[in-house]
């Protein structure tokens, strides 16, 4: 089901914009660069409309939010809908602090989001459903998270992509499991904001956002599992080599790894 997708971002070279927090802005540039797209960083309000006319997809992520930046990201977001651009949103500690669920539920109350890109707290919590996050990491146990993940879907109607140790996909109705990963993407501070800019470069040239996030996410594990397999003593040199991997990914390589199981609706 993802045959020839990493060609077309590679060949077609999409923008990438990105309003994104501080702390991996550089990590998402090169994600995005190495998977064969093309990043750009704008969150000045004078400028995110201009700019994301230009792009194949926004990116939003509120790590290290603050009210301008909201407000630019409702700026271009409204934009690239008016444009039929897709929008990405990373709500990264969305339930830890009262500014960052305000702001991700007002994001999607006046944004059309294509892709709701988060971990199991945070896509409870935006569900309604409750959850534990501490800082930016999940707490606690989530053992009806499928159905959570297909409730703010169909809250929303747009697709959530929830990043575990298994991977959740889904529009409300199609449902994919990815089981794509290594235990040290869990070590490098980065790895869930740059796993939304690769979503982002597969939603460009994909019209099925399910399908572009589920390719995207296999796609991501197998670069770490690749990354992990060449003999990596620990959490900085698997950085390095996972930039590498995106980078040398291949159709073959992404055929042959790949582990997306579609789950039948009930």
């Amino acid at each position: 089901m993802i045959k020839g997708l990493l060609t077309e971002v590679r060949t077609k070279k999409p923008l990438i914009h990105h309003i994104t927090n501080m702390v991996t802005v550089s990590e998402c540039a090169n994600a995005t660069l190495c998977i064969g797209a093309l990043p750009v960083m704008a969150h000045a309000p004078e400028e995110v409309e201009q700019m994301v006319t230009a792009a194949g997809a926004l990116v939003l992520n509120i790590g290290t939010l603050t009210q301008d930046q909201v407000k630019s990201m409702i700026i271009a977001g409204r934009k690239a809908n008016e444009k039929g651009i897709p929008v990405i949103l990373d709500p990264v500690g969305a339930g830890a602090t009262d500014l960052r669920t305000d702001s991700a539920n007002e994001i999607l109350r006046q944004v059309r989001v294509s892709v709701i890109k988060g971990n199991r707290a945070e896509i409870s919590i935006l569900a309604g459903m409750g959850g534990q996050i501490k800082g930016v990491e999940a707490v606690g146990d989530y053992s009806d998270i499928l159905n959570t993940c297909k409730a703010l879907a169909n809250k929303y109607g747009t697709t959530v992509a929830m990043t575990s140790k298994q991977d959740i996909v889904t529009d409300g109705e199609t449902v994919y499991l990815i089981d794509n990963g290594h235990p040290f993407m869990g070590k490098v501070v980065g790895t869930g904001c740059m796993a939304a800019s690769v979503i982002g470069a597969y939603a460009a040239v994909e019209g099925d956002t399910a399908k572009a996030a589920a390719a995207a996410l296999a796609t991501y594990g197998i670069a770490g599992e690749m990354a992990a397999s060449r003999g990596c003593s620990g959490p900085g040199t698997f950085k390095a080599l996972f930039f590498d991997e995106l980078h040398n990914l291949s159709e073959e390589v992404i055929s042959e790894r790949q582990k997306i199981n579609p789950v039948r609706s009930e």
